[in-house]
């Protein structure tokens, strides 16, 4: 189904012509034609399926109808800043024909240009819950004249402990029969049902099967290695695959920083982001990569979550999810407006228990493929251990091992008792690096020692066979 086809204002259609769009996708014939009328919707749907436009569009087909819309306005809520920035420039080139104020409202900047905003008048409000509510409590942002309530990312939002907030800025809102509420969420959660029955008039489901959009257009590959040689593989992958960009998850935050270093270290021109960089940080960061000054990006799911990159070539998994959906929503940030793209998928001894949990919710095996000795280069950082402190960069600089001198001597001084006695009870014995070691850094012990990267083909086949089983089943190209 083409967007000419709906009955929308021509003002809208120029909007959707500029940003590319013709034909309609999943999500969006789905909700429109419900939201188009009026109703109600919940929608789940993962991030890259096109939502966005589907709210959008329909609240901007309900302002051309200036009866049922006068002195209304619409307001956007969702997780994170970076999500808000994206929603907020996808609305202003869809709206862009239209006499409409858009603005984005989030914390981690200053008041004075989002106070000067309010003072305008803002139609299309866009924003995260914190400063929506600080600025409502402040009495410069009046919800009771919302017409329109855009509940986006709903399922992310509840992880991250704003439900409170949420319910808040619902309750400031008119009457549930006196506004239009969409809520789009990956998942439908008992809590995200609870919100829809208590705060939504009658709403219509609208579900768009995840595991269908992902395999649908991406290519998905696994490959089984220890956790020493992952770093290597992930040289071998960007130099055999030669992707324009690419964006890399790791579970850790800590990982983020460790794996960024060794890119750049390698050539690979890279930046990383998490939970713990400062805002003006990370929104600099995601501009890089977005316009290609920087190629790769490695990121945790928290810093990912929502995150839009038009023509991402590849995602790498450095480590298996420990949610399957968290599996969806990763590779999802390719394939995006109907494109295709690369989902590369590294199982080491640490995660290769998730692997089962996430071909059963696909109902697919992720076919597996042999890497040669040719994708095991050898690392330039081979023994740096990077980090963020000043003595952890100069020793990269000197191609120094990382030291954990200071680290030692404070373990060995808290393992005696008051007394001065040994404690039995600490884990580190006197101090001892050898044992403090692998346990807190995840090293592999001797006893489970890997073969080693210089091992011919078939040692190395024979090796996976008897580690992972069932799991390790090449697929024939």
């Amino acid at each position: 189904m083409n967007f000419i086809e709906l009955n929308l204002h021509q003002d809208i259609l120029k909007g959707i012509d500029d940003a590319g769009f013709t034909s309609l996708m999943p999500v969006q014939e789905e909700t429109l034609k419900h939201s188009l009328t009026g109703n109600d919707v919940a929608v789940q749907s993962q991030t890259g399926t096109g939502k966005t436009a589907a709210f959008l569009i329909t609240i901007f087909h309900h302002f051309k109808d200036e009866k049922t819309t006068k002195n209304k306005k619409a307001l956007i809520v969702t997780p994170t800043r970076e999500l808000a920035l994206q929603i907020e420039k996808e609305a202003k080139l869809l709206g862009g024909h239209l006499n409409l104020t858009i603005g984005c409202f989030y914390g981690g900047v200053g008041y004075y240009q989002q106070e000067k905003l309010i003072k305008q008048g803002v139609d299309v409000i866009i924003g995260t819950p914190g400063r929506l509510l600080d600025f409502n409590y402040q009495r410069k942002l009046n919800f009771k004249n919302i017409g329109f309530l855009v509940i986006d990312e709903a399922d992310r939002m509840f992880d991250m402990g704003f439900l409170p907030d949420i319910r808040k800025i619902i309750r400031n809102t008119p009457d549930r029969n006196s506004r239009q509420t969409m809520l789009f969420s990956a998942t439908l959660d008992n809590e995200t049902r609870h919100i829809a029955k208590e705060f939504m008039n009658q709403p219509v489901p609208v579900r768009i099967r995840p595991e269908e959009i992902a395999v649908e257009r991406i290519t998905q590959v696994l490959y089984h290695v220890s956790s020493k040689e992952k770093i290597n593989l992930t040289l071998g992958i960007l130099k055999k695959e030669n992707p324009r960009n690419a964006l890399i998850f790791t579970n850790m935050k800590q990982d983020t920083v460790q794996i960024a270093n060794h890119l750049n270290y390698n050539g690979f021109k890279c930046l990383h982001i998490s939970g713990d960089l400062p805002q003006k940080k990370r929104i600099s960061v995601l501009e890089q990569f977005k316009s290609g000054e920087i190629p790769f990006l490695v990121a945790t799911d928290v810093a990912a979550r929502g995150l839009h990159i038009d023509d991402l070539e590849m995602i790498i998994n450095y480590d298996l999810p420990g949610d399957c959906e968290n599996y969806v929503h990763r590779i999802g940030r390719t394939a995006r407006a109907g494109k295709s793209g690369k989902a590369i998928t590294l199982a080491c001894e640490k995660y290769i228990y998730n692997l089962e949990a996430i071909e059963a919710f696909l109902n697919r095996k992720i076919p597996v493929e042999f890497a040669s000795d040719e994708m095991f280069p050898v690392s330039k950082s081979e023994g740096l251990r990077f980090g963020n402190t000043r003595k952890s960069r100069r020793d990269s600089q000197n191609k120094k091992p990382y030291s954990t001198g200071k680290k030692t001597k404070t373990l060995r001084k808290k393992s005696l008792s008051a007394n001065g006695e040994k404690r039995k009870d600490h884990p580190v014995d006197q101090g001892s690096r050898k044992k403090f070691g692998p346990k807190t850094r995840g090293n592999i012990s001797k006893k489970n020692q890997t073969i080693s990267p210089k091992a011919t083909v078939e040692e190395r086949l024979a090796y996976y066979k008897k580690k992972y089983k069932e799991h390790f089943n090449i697929q024939s190209q």
